[in-house]
């Protein structure tokens, strides 16, 4: 009898084993911000965001499943248990701190302004544009920077960072502002951006605005997964693999922005 029941507890641990393994989480992102995280050609989500997601997953032994997610509905998304992470580029901040915590920064952040070639914008205060019409993608850090700085200017709100792009080629902004990495991407590679647009001023890294970093978001009960995915990351920075990601994307290590 008492071989029967140890032959019962083994089998399962064994089951209970192989539940953990077979375990799945969701990965949630946008899917409208390249280069960091899009939808291609074939309806797949990809980018750097997605690419270092599911890296982590492989290291933590986890099949993962990358969901898209509107932004304005992206943390709602996430305590609603629609998925258990976000990785979208999130800005670290006090404010989002109040609802989800945060992993490590996976890479580092500044937001700057796009402007029209040739517009001759080089004064960055509330006065030297007012009345000027600015875009920004809604529910944004970058949003909220433009109407604590600019109050006086005209803003547009956008649901996607590309819609925002859009009516910057079409003529229908001054100026946008933007996380810098995506921009810079736009301007140099996009074929609209090379002919239309440039980056102009200093990056904008007021720590208010870009937090500390970009962070993977888990909801704030979820120690134990932010603590794996902590571990994870620093061993994909030891072992090349953070690298070999980053260097489809960006010519600079985006982790410390050099």
């Amino acid at each position: 009898m008492r071989k029967l029941i140890l032959a019962l507890a083994l089998a399962g641990t064994a089951l209970s084993s192989s539940a953990v393994a077979a375990e799945k989480l969701k990965i949630g992102t946008e899917g409208a911000y390249p280069p960091f995280n899009f939808v291609d050609s074939s309806g797949k989500i990809g980018g750097f965001d997605v690419e270092i997601g599911l890296a982590l997953c492989e290291r933590m032994k986890v099949e993962c499943e990358v969901v898209a997610q509107d932004w304005d509905g992206i943390i709602p998304g996430l305590l609603a248990k629609k998925y258990d992470m976000i990785i979208a580029s999130m800005f670290i901040t006090e404010e989002r701190k109040k609802q989800v915590a945060f992993t490590n920064p996976y890479y580092l952040a500044a937001m700057t302004h796009a402007a029209p070639k040739g517009a001759g914008i080089s004064a960055f205060s509330n006065e030297a544009l007012q009345g000027k019409v600015i875009g920004v993608q809604s529910g944004t850090t970058q949003a909220d920077y433009i109407a604590a700085v600019y109050p006086d200017a005209e803003i547009k709100l956008y649901p996607t960072q590309d819609e925002a792009n859009l009516d910057m080629v079409n003529g229908r902004l001054d100026l946008q502002v933007g996380d810098m990495l995506p921009l810079l991407d736009w301007v140099t590679k996009n074929d609209d951006g090379k002919g239309c647009c440039e980056l102009v001023g200093e990056p904008i890294t007021d720590k208010k605005f870009v937090g500390d970093g970009v962070g993977i978001a888990v909801r704030q009960e979820d120690n134990e997964m932010r603590e794996k995915l902590n571990k994870a990351l620093d061993e994909i920075r030891a072992d090349g693999t953070y690298k070999k990601i980053n260097d489809k994307y960006f010519t600079i290590d985006v982790y410390t922005m050099k």
